[in-house]
């Protein structure tokens, strides 16, 4: 039986685990003290994958754009400084001697979610998440959408409010600045600065000053969808992120997006992504495993 180590790298937090060809067990959640940058992550990385013992292969779920056939962060943000140009599985490789694969976090979670998820049995979907900000993956006969610069997917940068765009500010009057959970958080803080974070926003969901910015941040994410919907023709949407495992706010969704679509595209179905945390690591280890049987092929194949 193939032991796989995974780990699924944020901003704020390294989720580790170990797949044992049928479920993640010994989950973990370390600190990423991103600030210290991406050759400090590495050496973290390293210390984290050696409370595991031994193990066949790692599979890698990251934050940033990655070159999945190098295994290389492609172009990551200052969240962590100096990630960029990180080559992840040569480091790792030389480490440990087992087989390495890396993707991108959200890419790694739609992958997850066809695997073993909301989205087993499809081969064609989008998966989007919710949180710092809004991600997004492309999936098409069972495969994720690189896209030439291995940015597809990256449905944060739609824009919706061209009122807000100013030149030479990326990302100013896109999606994310509207959808995201930071985007919500940030909205109600105005309202009430000790509603800092989703768990209290929805504590206080009776108050009607509350759930009027939460109407309104529900109203955002709708709109991006409605675009998405009339360009991809999906028969499935996954959303993602811990906010958007509250009930109202799924259901919402779905009631506005049908009012806002043409009705030959009604019949989508807007799902919650199943996994959660899990999600990340569960398609970082079936892309590991898969990487490792080629590797056995090329070696048997000498």
């Amino acid at each position: 039986m193939m032991k796989t180590a995974v780990l699924d790298i944020g901003g704020t937090a390294i989720k580790s685990g170990i797949w044992d060809g049928k479920e993640i067990g010994m989950f973990r959640e370390w600190e990423t003290m991103a600030s210290r940058g991406g050759k400090a992550l590495m050496e973290r990385a390293k210390a984290i994958l050696r409370t595991f013992g031994t193990f066949d292969a790692i599979g890698v779920s990251t934050a940033g754009q990655v070159d999945t056939s190098a295994g290389k962060i492609h172009y990551a943000n200052d969240n962590i400084p100096g990630y960029t140009g990180t080559p992840v599985k040569d480091i790792l490789e030389q480490e440990f001697h087992v087989p390495v694969a890396v993707e991108n976090d959200v890419n790694a979670a739609a992958l997850g979610e066809m695997y073993n998820g909301a989205a087993k049995g499809l081969a064609d979907f989008l998966c989007l998440t919710y949180g710092t900000g809004v991600g997004g993956a492309i999936v098409m006969d069972g495969r994720v959408r690189q896209g030439s610069n291995y940015g597809g997917g990256s449905f944060g940068g739609i824009l919706v409010h061209p009122e807000d765009c100013h030149p030479g500010e990326p990302w100013s009057g896109c999606y994310e600045k509207y959808a995201s959970a930071t985007a919500l958080v940030n909205r109600v803080k105005r309202i009430d600065p000790e509603l800092d974070d989703g768990r209290k926003i929805f504590d206080a969901f009776g108050r009607s000053e509350v759930r009027a910015v939460v109407d309104g941040w529900i109203d955002e994410i709708v709109y991006g969808l409605v675009t998405l919907i009339h360009i991809f023709n999906p028969s499935d949407i996954l959303l993602g992120g811990g906010i958007l495992a509250q009930s109202y706010i799924i259901e919402e969704v779905r009631r506005r997006v049908v009012l806002l679509i043409d009705s030959n595209m009604s019949h989508v179905r807007i799902r919650q992504a199943s996994l959660g945390n899990l999600a990340g690591l569960t398609g970082a280890a079936m892309l590991a495993s898969v990487h490792a049987r080629a590797n056995e092929r090329s070696d048997h194949s000498i």
